[in-house]
Formats: C-alpha cells, sequence, structure tokens
C-alpha cells in the first residue's frame, strides 16, 4: 500500500471520522492530539461511529474490532516520523494551526503530503508555516466521513500537479471521489453553506419563523436530507462560528457579519449534536 501509515492530527469528530474512514480501508492510523482525556473521547466516538455505520450499512462486513486495531491514538507527535501521508483536523483558529505544522514539519520526512482538512482557512497561509508549501494541500472532508462519497481538494498557490496527483490516489485509496478547486476563502462548499446558516440564523433571531420550521422549509420544498439548522447542529455551532469568522475577517465583507444570536449559543455552550442542544435538542 503506498499510503500504509497514515498520520491523522486532531480527535475530534472530524479526526474520528478520518481515521476511521483509513482503517476501514487498511491503513494503520496514528491519531495524535494534546491530552488523554481527548484521546479517551476520541476513542468512544469512534466506537460510536462504528455502530452507527455498522447500522446503517449492514452487508458492509465490516470487522470493528480489526478496524479499532489500526488506529492508534497518542499524545506523542514524535510517532508522525513514521507516517506516509497526514490529514490535520485541528480547530479553525489559525495561531493553533501555525504551532502545528511548524511542529510536524520538523518531525515528518520532507515527501509526506500534508492535507488540510479545513472549511475556511486558506491553504495559501498554511503552506507558509512550513518548508513543504508544495506539498500542503487543502482536504475539505464532510461529516460524517465514512458515509461522504466526495471531498473537496484544494490546491494551494505553492501547490504543484503532483501534489494534486498524490491526493487523488490517497483519496482513491479510501474509496472517495474529489473536486479540485482553487484556494479562496471558504473554497466552494463553506462560502456557499455557511452563509447560508448564518442566514437561517438571522431567520429564528429576528422572529421570522422557528428552528424547526426553517428546516422544514428547505426539506420539504428543496428535497434537502437536512435543512441548514439541523446541519449546522451536525458540524457544531462552534465550528460554524469560527468558519463564518474567518469568511468575514478574509473578505471584509458584511454579508460574512456573524449572527449575534449564533455567538450566544456558542457561549452558551449549546453547540448541536455534541453537546446535546443547538437549535435542536439531543437528548
Amino acid at each position: 500500500m503506498e499510503f500504509a501509515t497514515v498520520g491523522v492530527v486532531g480527535a475530534g469528530v472530524m479526526g474520528v471520522g478520518v481515521a476511521q474512514n483509513l482503517a476501514q480501508t487498511g491503513h494503520q492510523v496514528v491519531v495524535v492530539d494534546i491530552s488523554d482525556e481527548v484521546l479517551d473521547n476520541a476513542r468512544r466516538e469512534l466506537r460510536n461511529s462504528l455502530r452507527t455505520y455498522a447500522l446503517f450499512n449492514k452487508n458492509s462486513g465490516i470487522d470493528m474490532a480489526a478496524v479499532t486495531r489500526r488506529i492508534e491514538f497518542t499524545t506523542d507527535y514524535e510517532l508522525l516520523a513514521k507516517a506516509d501521508f497526514v490529514v490535520e483536523n485541528v480547530t479553525e483558529d489559525w495561531g493553533i494551526k501555525q504551532q502545528v505544522y511548524e511542529k510536524i514539519d520538523r518531525i515528518c520526512r520532507p515527501e509526506v503530503v500534508f492535507a488540510v482538512n479545513t472549511s475556511a482557512i486558506s491553504i495559501t497561509r498554511v503552506g507558509s508555516a512550513t518548508t513543504r508549501a508544495e506539498r500542503v494541500v487543502g482536504m475539505h472532508f464532510m461529516n460524517p466521513v465514512p458515509m461522504k462519497p466526495l471531498v473537496e481538494v484544494i490546491r494551494g498557490y505553492h501547490t504543484t500537479p503532483e501534489t494534486i496527483d498524490t491526493a487523488r490516489r490517497f483519496l482513491t485509496g479510501m474509496g472517495k471521489e474529489c473536486i479540485v478547486v482553487e484556494d479562496v476563502p471558504g473554497f466552494v462548499s463553506n462560502r456557499v453553506l455557511m452563509l447560508t446558516i448564518n442566514e437561517a440564523v438571522f431567520l429564528v433571531q429576528d422572529g421570522v419563523t422557528d428552528a424547526a420550521s426553517v428546516d422544514k422549509i428547505f426539506k420539504g420544498c428543496f428535497d434537502h436530507r437536512m435543512g441548514p439548522l439541523e446541519t449546522a447542529d451536525l458540524i457544531g455551532l462552534d465550528t460554524i462560528l469560527k468558519s463564518v469568522e474567518v469568511l468575514y475577517e478574509s473578505f471584509n465583507d458584511d454579508k460574512y457579519r456573524p449572527a449575534p444570536l449564533l455567538k450566544k449559543m456558542v457561549a452558551a455552550g449549546l453547540l448541536g449534536r455534541k453537546s446535546g442542544e443547538g437549535f435542536h435538542r439531543y437528548r
């Protein structure tokens, strides 16, 4: 296998999803995060996610024990030295990402490609924090990762055609297709989606209707499987807020101004599915 061992940095929902997908497709995975507490939560999330996958894919024949054995959880970044490819999934905060890339750039072999799993942060900017900008590529996975067949791949200013080809082969090995887009804030999916979600929050804030009705209109009128506020709860309202703030900062355009209700809910800890309550209740 070309990418026998893959490093996954960040053990949140997206990192666990990427690790699960990789392990299901036969890769050895090293998942790195900053604390044992975070990693314990990640192990629980993995077990729950595997059960959900098996429930919705009854004919998959998935061996959950084998998948789990292929994933190593650690706080030791030095273990990334054995990785043939790295997918980074830390929070959408440039200061944190910059520190992570400076660290893994020192540890990983020079030929290893870094894939930035981000919804809004510039791939070109990430590349500038490394000595391998030509081997840094955006790879915007969708949640839940094991059940989504398409990935948005983003070409940074210095990303070479060879790196794009490597990214395609890597994703093929995960059972994914990809569409390559250019490096602008929000890329394609989130430049549209975050505006939609933010405007839906304004509708609730302004008393036009409630969250359930907003979602029902989108599902009933446009055949969407989920409404925008259900989607926000799935992604996490804290992630939505950070993404909208990145767009607002990047474009200096008031249309990306975060809804005050979104800020208030994040401050209150109402983050969506992961906290048990957002625009809808999950308890």
